[in-house]
């Protein structure tokens, strides 16, 4: 069978699997690798060469730094800070909430800044009186806008110049993508600001996060046995380096039956006991024997706690890293991974060492400065995220080698070629616009990539704004929940169904498509 037949058939099974959703987003993109190489369309090494790309490096060391800086609190601080500026103003608290997630967006992705405001999000919209409903989108849309001001924001903008690099003269710069990236910011907030009241809803949440910003006031008043100070009693005092976890004793568990004490180290002599409650009462014996059901509150510090509290013996009520990033001050480790951070910037702005370099050192030191483990290291990477781009760079690879982008990109020349580059290029972005929506935006634009490269050869033209102008409208995520991570994140906690995201999201669609499309070529012409 013709190769470019087999490519297409293979990508079409590949797409209807990622709409359906039955299947693993990581098993879709492994599958596609080896059914490339199992009909001969790649050899093996081609089939498996993106396990080994310096882009999906750049991309897994990304997610460490991010985490280096929620895990410090460095993330919670500035959420914080968005409380006391923003005050009871409904306008103000909503512009300075998708300012700061799209500032945070452009150092550490989309899904790390979400992640990290989120909580803080929701708090500040209840403290208002605003229905999280009215504030959760706004912060999703300000994130995919912020995505488009560094190289830093998104996977898409590696994987894109990546491309560049190879087929479009060089590389974009760190800083380029701001170009388009300020405009889609302002228009964003602008559109948040002036259509949210009107056309988001006033629903009440189906999940709300965690506020744990005042974990330790709150232990304070549920256990009468803890002071804040010196005073002879136990000290419950959250601080950089240590913190307090509470814990249920489960049914088997080691600890039944052992009679303990406050004050006392635990078997692993890493942790303190600073409490024991039973049926919501704090149990002010002098000892107990542990029964299951038992809250104990332990004390130690953050890593110990993380790794101790862990096992079967015990279930964590608040998982130590979620409190460690909310209610934890900046400390010693917080001013390392800002440094960190710049220093990764610098090199990246730069340009002095390949980005995948500048990335694996960042997040090297993240873990040589103690910053984060290298077992939290290690679960902070979404994997998913990094198979899928593995998988599915050999998918490009075919596209290239076999012909097939350009039997494609020869068809959107032939249907609007007449019109003209700006025509195609069009076409390409509404193509972007309408897969984005079903499957990854890292799998859209791998697959369009070679398309869009292969049309502007055709035409005699430059690719970089075909490039460009695809990474504005990848980002472009707003009409599904499904359409990334990030949309999903907030449909919870937001109360949100889904025809809230095409009503809201239209709007959005046609400015990141119309940038794509009328500025990109004036800032990079054909």
């Amino acid at each position: 069978m013709d190769p470019v037949v087999v490519t297409f058939v293979i990508l079409g099974v590949a797409v209807v699997a990622f709409i359906s959703g039955r299947i693993p987003l990581a098993v879709v993109a492994v599958g596609v690798a080896l059914a490339l190489w199992a009909t001969g369309i790649l050899s093996l090494e081609q089939a498996l060469a993106g396990f080994g790309d310096p882009t999906v490096l750049f991309i897994a060391s990304l997610f460490v730094v991010s985490e280096g800086l929620d895990a410090t609190g460095v993330t919670a601080r500035l959420g914080r800070l968005v409380v006391a500026k923003g005050g009871a103003s409904r306008g103000r608290v909503l512009l300075l909430v998708m300012v700061l997630v799209a500032l945070l967006t452009a150092l550490i992705s989309v899904n790390g800044a979400v992640a990290a405001l989120l909580p803080m999000a929701v708090v500040v919209a209840v403290r208002i009186g605003l229905p999280p409903s009215q504030l959760l989108l706004p912060l999703a849309f300000a994130a995919h806008a912020g995505s488009m001001l560094a190289l830093t924001g998104t996977p898409v903008n590696v994987i894109v110049s990546e491309f560049a690099a190879d087929s479009a003269g060089g590389p974009f710069g760190f800083f380029e993508f701001a170009l388009v990236g300020v405009p889609l910011v302002i228009g964003t907030l602008l559109l948040c600001m002036l259509l949210g009241k009107r056309m988001l809803p006033a629903r009440s949440a189906a999940t709300v996060p965690r506020d744990l910003t005042d974990h330790a006031k709150t232990l304070l008043a549920d256990y009468s046995g803890l002071t804040a100070a010196d005073g002879g009693g136990r000290a419950a005092v959250i601080d950089a380096e240590n913190g307090v976890a509470e814990v249920m004793v489960p049914p088997r568990s080691d600890l039944v039956g052992m009679r303990v004490f406050p004050g006392m180290s635990t078997p692993s002599g890493k942790l303190v006991l600073l409490a024991l409650a039973r049926n919501g009462r704090e149990l002010t014996a002098p000892d107990a024997d542990v029964q299951v059901g038992d809250v104990l509150l332990l004390q130690g510090t953050w890593d110990d706690l993380e790794a101790k509290t862990g096992g079967d013996n015990v279930r964590v009520v608040d998982a130590p890293a979620a409190v460690r990033g909310q209610a934890a001050p900046i400390g010693a480790r917080g001013i390392a991974a800002m440094v960190v951070l710049g220093a990764m910037i610098v090199l990246l702005a730069t340009g002095l060492v390949p980005a995948a370099v500048a990335g694996l050192l960042a997040a090297g030191a993240m873990i040589l400065l103690r910053v984060v483990s290298i077992g939290r290291a290690y679960r902070a990477i979404s994997w998913t995220t990094v198979i899928l781009v593995a998988g599915m760079i050999p998918m490009s690879t075919a596209f290239s080698t076999t012909g097939a982008a350009e039997v494609v990109g020869r068809a959107l020349v032939d249907a609007a070629g007449p019109g003209g580059p700006l025509l195609v290029l069009l076409a390409v972005c509404v193509l972007v616009v309408v897969l984005g929506q079903l499957i990854s935006n890292m799998a859209t634009a791998l697959i369009v990539a070679p398309i869009a490269i292969s049309a502007a050869v055709e035409m005699g033209v430059s690719a970089r704004p075909f490039l460009m102008a695809l990474t504005v409208v990848a980002a472009a995520a707003f009409l599904t929940p499904i359409a990334t991570p990030v949309n999903l994140m907030v449909m919870g906690p937001g109360g949100y169904r889904f025809g809230d995201y095409v009503r809201f999201g239209w709007p959005f669609t046609l400015l990141f498509l119309t940038v794509a499309v009328l500025l990109v070529p004036v800032i990079w012409p054909f």
